[in-house]
């Protein structure tokens, strides 16, 4: 069996459960479709929270990051990861006690404006729609390489397969689509990088096979890896070289961007009652820590596999011991096979510069060690190797490691569910957004349960058919774009929410100042160096550490944003009247034991 057919069978019987699951779940009422009735069990919803967080950058991209960069991005692990603790214990509990459906009628009823409740409608989905590109692009990447078809192709396929069960089943039907999922992505994801462990360490774990000897060299895996990428001229892998100040700040954007992404929040809505997503918050981390304690030895490996097939001699001995990987070999040998099929998907490409058959993998900038004296010696043509993309490394890692066929078709398969299960919970948070807050709560309040959940199945059509047409042209990959939209839901969501609950201060005027203010500076930094829309060529500054203000990225000031909105909602708090007595009130019952029980309810 070929593998094509291989990837097909195993791609199209995930398929065929998730619609299965979405036709047996379909939501008949507006609370099912928004919080699947609140009848989901915390064990469940923290595989479900699990699945819906694990995106497309958690699976395909983050590993790349770490492949590529090493130590420094090992901020995506600390950031993703702590933010989700602070969404556990400073707002998924209390959120659910005020017990509404979405966050922009949290935002409504805690500021006391519909004002406050449009302008959160609005923060969601320009965090959401920039997150849901993000998710799109690792669809788009998946299925052009495993499925042999062109990158807007998988797009469109992979949207139908959205549409099909989100729009079908809304909350509920999600909900139980996401458990399967989170189970084809987890045994997806670790299923190789146990393979891989063993054929480079011996340990069976890879968390431990991370930090044992490296076999064919008798060194510890890391110090031989090092070794390695500093003999081609690259940074050293464990070191820190990037701006401690913007780590700092894009680790905190991450953190209260995690806490505050609506699609998140929104599942803690669905369990019966407080003690139920307090419980559902701590199975989900141990259901994210499966995969994200197994990630840095994915990165780490799949940065030495990749090196080592470009430098055979790398693997035990002297790294320019052998030559590099040979034109005809890539056309002809199988275990080079990897090679040939990502090229055919523009994110893997290569370049003879110099006529020698041979394609060199180093880098052509350095100018002492050994990959300076062998470009000297041998008259090398630069790095030959001219494109990775970072979002390939996860998917051909099995690959380049040569493992069998249907290991390959399962990573095929959990790439899509990872990138499936954020997307569809996204598309929820805007149609919910749109449906719920704007149609509902604004615009037609006397509107009719049944129209309103036509209103929130249209809506979500509509959403996945923009997420599809911006997804086309992302403005980076997977990661980068997610890190986007985590700054802006740092910059916006998570300081009201926060002010909204711990502060009886803060009333209307201040949250919707402070949402402004926080989430139009961090637009306008990010488009200054990203451009308009990410349209190439309207950035006004270029997007180098040397012209960003003090070295602060645009993926890093999500915090600043943060600051901004809290010192622009305190400020103008302090001038304007309290709150009304009843809104002080239900501050207070949001927050003491009391209601532990569920006594709020929607």
């Amino acid at each position: 069996m070929s593998q094509f057919t291989l990837n097909l069978l195993v791609i199209g019987a995930s398929f065929a459960l998730y619609i299965g699951i979405a036709i047996w779940a379909r939501a008949g009422s507006t609370a099912e479709f928004y919080a699947a009735n609140r009848g989901v069990g915390p064990v469940m919803n923290g595989m479900a929270t699990a699945a819906d967080w694990m995106s497309a950058a958690s699976f395909i991209s983050m590993a790349g990051l770490i492949a590529f960069t090493g130590y420094d991005n090992s901020t995506y692990l600390m950031g993703w990861t702590g933010g989700y603790v602070l969404l556990a214990l400073l707002l998924a509990p209390y959120l659910r006690k005020f017990g509404k459906f979405t966050v922009p009628e949290f935002i409504g009823d805690r500021f006391y404006s519909q004002t406050a409740r449009i302008i959160g409608v609005i923060c969601l989905l320009i965090v959401s729609i920039t997150y849901v590109i993000g998710q799109m692009t690792g669809v788009g990447v998946t299925f052009s390489r495993y499925l042999q078809v062109s990158n807007s192709t998988g797009l469109w396929i992979g949207a139908a397969l959205v549409f099909c069960y989100a729009v079908l089943g809304g909350m509920k039907g999600i909900t139980y689509t996401q458990v399967a999922q989170y189970i084809v992505l987890i045994i997806a994801y670790t299923i190789p990088a146990v393979f891989i462990s063993l054929q480079l360490t011996g340990h069976v774990l890879p968390q431990l096979g991370l930090f044992a000897t490296h076999d064919a060299s008798g060194m510890a895996f890391l110090a031989k890896l090092d070794q390695v990428v500093t003999d081609l001229g690259f940074r050293q892998y464990t070191g820190h070289h990037n701006s401690t100040l913007d780590m700092v700040l894009f680790t905190m954007a991450l953190m209260i961007g995690t806490a505050g992404l609506p699609h998140v929040i929104i599942r803690f809505f669905t369990v019966p009652k407080v003690a139920d997503a307090r419980k559902s918050a701590g199975w989900a981390l141990v259901f994210i820590a499966l995969l994200y304690t197994v990630a840095p030895a994915v990165g780490s490996m799949a940065r030495f596999n990749l090196t080592t097939t470009m430098w055979p001699g790398a693997q035990a001995g002297d790294t320019f011991s052998q030559p590099a990987v040979a034109l005809s070999d890539i056309e002809s040998r199988p275990d080079l096979a990897w090679m040939r099929n990502w090229q055919t998907t523009g994110l893997l490409a290569w370049e003879d510069k110099n006529g020698d058959g041979l394609i060199q993998y180093y880098n052509d900038t350095a100018t002492e060690g050994p990959a300076a004296e062998m470009a000297a010696a041998q008259g090398l043509g630069g790095n030959e190797l001219t494109t990775v993309n970072n979002d390939i490394m996860v998917l051909a890692n099995p690959e380049i490691a040569n493992l069998p066929g249907w290991v390959v078709a399962i990573v095929a398969a959990g790439g899509l569910a990872a990138a499936l299960s954020t997307a569809a919970g996204l598309l929820l948070a805007i149609s919910s957004a749109v449906s719920h807050d704007l149609i509902k709560g604004t615009l037609r309040p006397n509107i009719s349960e049944k129209n309103e959940l036509l209103a929130a199945r249209v809506s979500m059509a509509v959403s996945i058919l923009v997420a599809t047409l911006l997804g086309l042209n992302p403005p980076g990959f997977a990661a980068q774009t997610v890190a986007l939209a985590f700054g802006l839901a740092a910059s916006s969501i998570f300081p009201v929410l926060m002010m909204g609950i711990f502060s009886s201060r803060v009333g209307k005027e201040g949250a919707i100042a402070g949402m402004i203010a926080g989430m139009l500076s961090t637009i306008l930094y990010i488009f200054a160096y990203k451009g308009w829309f990410f349209i190439a060529g309207t950035n006004m500054l270029p997007d180098t550490p040397d012209a960003w203000l003090f070295g602060i990225s645009p993926a890093s000031f999500g915090t600043i944003g943060a600051l901004i909105n809290f010192a622009v909602a305190f400020a103008v708090s302090a001038v304007s009247k309290r709150p009304p007595a009843h809104v002080q009130d239900l501050v207070e019952s949001i927050r003491v034991p009391r209601g532990a029980a569920g006594a709020i309810s929607h």
